[in-house]
Formats: structure tokens, C-alpha cells, sequence
């Protein structure tokens, strides 16, 4: 039997050559896809590459900022959210002495400068980011008539104070003895909110602190204005620690203290400007 020639439809010889189209169309779109892989593997695009780095940060500082770097703490960490803040107040006193016993921090802000200048070893270069001033603390309506420092020398009225190795302490000291007046304190204590803390608490009639603290309490206790001429000027400089293992996020969270949004906080919280 003869062979019977089989004839192709011209459809079916069409398909290989639109397959082979089609293939090289495809390799072509993957080309320059493939090729923008490498560009943002090599740019550190989509892997997290351009946010800030993470860094868990200690801060040192005075008891007399407690209220205010919690706000302006938050307030940074929202504008760098890479960026963890944990602060310890206590005293400068008590703060220098935990930063010569090697006390793991990255940053020290104090009640004066006298307390930083003793730690030049320590840390890097200070700035000043705020003044303070004092008043004389006294029981909501001030019922035992205390208007002036002279008052503070009554026998008859509890008196506290912070012991001289405190900033306040010194500056409360500073302002009596420029003015020759005796005053013979209840007690002693080791920081500025502690002496708030006596009279919030009745347990004293006056004490000596700084106008921000009177203001975190304006429904215990009352404030008695002190004459510039007659008070004293409180300086907090802030610094980085030289054994922080986070220098670069160290420097950049001093370096905002001393920046307008910093200072605003700290104005709108009673602190003067530097």
C-alpha cells in the first residue's frame, strides 16, 4: 500500500515560531528585573538599609528633671524610633559617684556644673542646657505665713533642706550665708525631691528647691519667690560618658538637649534658657 503523504495546517506550523516569541519576549522582561534585584541588594534597598540604628541608651540625670526628660525622652524616641532611652535620676552627687564606680550609662546631665567639672576624665565635652532657680517650698495656702528667707530662721517653723553635697543643697547654703541668715534645718535630705517631698507630706513647713519642682506639685504645696538679687542661678550641663559603647547615638541625644525642640520642653517646663 502507498504511502500517504500528511500535510501540515499552516496553523500548527505557525506555533513553534510564536512559542519561540513569546520565550524571547518573556527572557527579556526578566532581564531588567534581574537586573534591579542586583541594584537593590547592592543599595541595601527593601533590607532595612537608611533607618536610623537601633540603640538602647542610658541616661544619668538629676532628680530635678524627673518630670521633664520623661517628656522630652518620649518626644525623642518618636522622632528616632530606632532609639530606646532608660533614665536614672538620683542627685549629681549620687550620679558621679556611679560614674566613677563604672556604672554602665552612655550619657550624665547634673544640677551644676561643679559636679561635671569633677568628672573631665569621664565624659566628653559638657553643654549647658538649662538654668534653674530656687523658692522656698511651703504647705498649699501657705497657713504658717512664710514670705522671705528671713522667715526660714523662725525656731518655730520645720524646715528642711538638701545636704550640702547637693547641688540645691550648695545653692541653698549659698544664697542663706549671702544673707547672714541662720537656719537650722529637720533634716537633711540626699535630693531636691526629697525635700519636696517633706513638705508635700507635712512633715516639714518650708524647704528649699528649684521652681520646677515646686510646679510638678501645684496642689500640695505653694511657691515663695526669691529675689533674683538674692538667689542663685542653676546650671545643668549634659555630656556623654566616655565608657558608652553607643558614642554616635550618645553624642546625638546631647547634641538634641542643646536643640530647639529640647529647649522648648524644658522652657514650657519652667527651666530658663542657657
Amino acid at each position: 500500500m502507498a504511502s500517504v503523504p500528511t500535510s501540515v495546517p499552516p496553523s500548527a506550523r505557525r506555533r513553534p515560531a510564536r512559542r519561540a516569541v513569546l520565550a524571547l519576549a518573556a527572557v527579556a522582561l526578566l532581564v531588567p528585573l534581574a537586573a534591579c534585584g542586583d541594584d537593590q541588594e547592592k543599595s541595601g534597598a527593601g533590607s532595612g538599609a537608611g533607618k536610623p540604628p537601633k540603640a538602647e541608651l542610658t541616661v544619668l540625670a538629676a532628680a530635678s528633671l524627673t518630670d521633664v526628660f520623661k517628656t522630652a525622652g518620649a518626644a525623642y524616641e518618636k522622632a528616632h524610633p530606632g532609639t530606646r532611652i532608660t533614665f536614672s535620676f538620683a542627685g549629681s552627687q549620687e550620679l558621679a559617684a556611679q560614674v566613677r564606680q563604672g556604672a554602665p550609662a552612655d550619657a550624665l546631665v547634673t544640677a551644676d556644673t561643679k559636679t561635671m567639672d569633677g568628672l573631665k576624665g569621664e565624659t566628653g565635652t559638657p553643654v549647658v542646657i538649662a538654668k534653674n532657680r530656687l523658692v522656698i517650698a511651703v504647705e498649699e495656702g501657705n497657713p504658717r505665713r512664710v514670705d522671705t528667707l528671713e522667715d526660714l530662721a523662725d525656731p518655730g517653723l520645720k524646715v528642711v533642706l538638701a545636704a550640702p553635697e547637693v547641688p540645691v543643697g550648695r545653692y541653698s547654703r549659698k544664697i542663706l550665708d549671702a544673707q547672714d541668715i541662720t537656719v537650722k534645718p529637720v533634716s537633711l535630705e540626699p535630693n531636691v525631691r526629697a525635700v519636696l517631698t517633706k513638705v508635700e507630706l507635712g512633715e516639714a513647713d518650708a524647704g528649699l528647691v528649684y521652681r520646677t519642682d515646686a510646679a510638678t506639685a501645684p496642689d500640695e504645696v505653694d511657691a515663695v519667690e526669691i529675689p533674683d538679687d538674692r538667689n542663685a542661678v542653676a546650671q545643668y550641663p549634659a555630656a556623654t560618658l566616655k565608657t558608652t559603647d553607643n558614642e554616635a547615638a550618645a553624642k546625638a541625644f546631647v547634641d538634641w538637649l542643646a536643640g530647639p525642640e529640647a529647649r522648648k520642653i524644658l522652657l514650657d517646663a519652667g527651666f530658663q534658657r542657657p
